[in-house]
């Protein structure tokens, strides 16, 4: 659970959301979900959507090297977020 509680404290600009977002992330394809779910940063379903959607086109429809793609994504916006800090015990990135 400290995973979770770890991906608010943020120094990123936090943006207003429309819409039901639980019914647009049970839309997401189900690879993108499993990654979602684990992800250290809050994603948006519409830009993970997005991100998703260009790294598959990116790795010719590769999921495990657009998978890849999204963890390096995450990892630079983390290194660019100054307030992040994992939980004692979390794994890093």
């Amino acid at each position: 659970m400290a995973a979770r509680i770890s991906n608010l404290r943020s120094s990123l600009k936090r943006r207003s959301r429309q819409g039901d977002a639980m019914a647009r992330f049970d839309r997401l394809p189900p690879d993108l979900r499993r990654w979602l779910a684990q992800a250290a940063l809050p994603w948006s379903p519409r830009s993970a959507l997005r991100l998703w959607q260009r790294a598959l086109a990116r790795h010719g429809g590769d999921t495990d090297a657009a998978l890849a793609h999204l963890g390096e994504v995450e990892r630079a916006t983390l290194r660019r977020d100054t307030a992040y800090r994992p939980a004692s015990g979390a794994r890093t990135v």
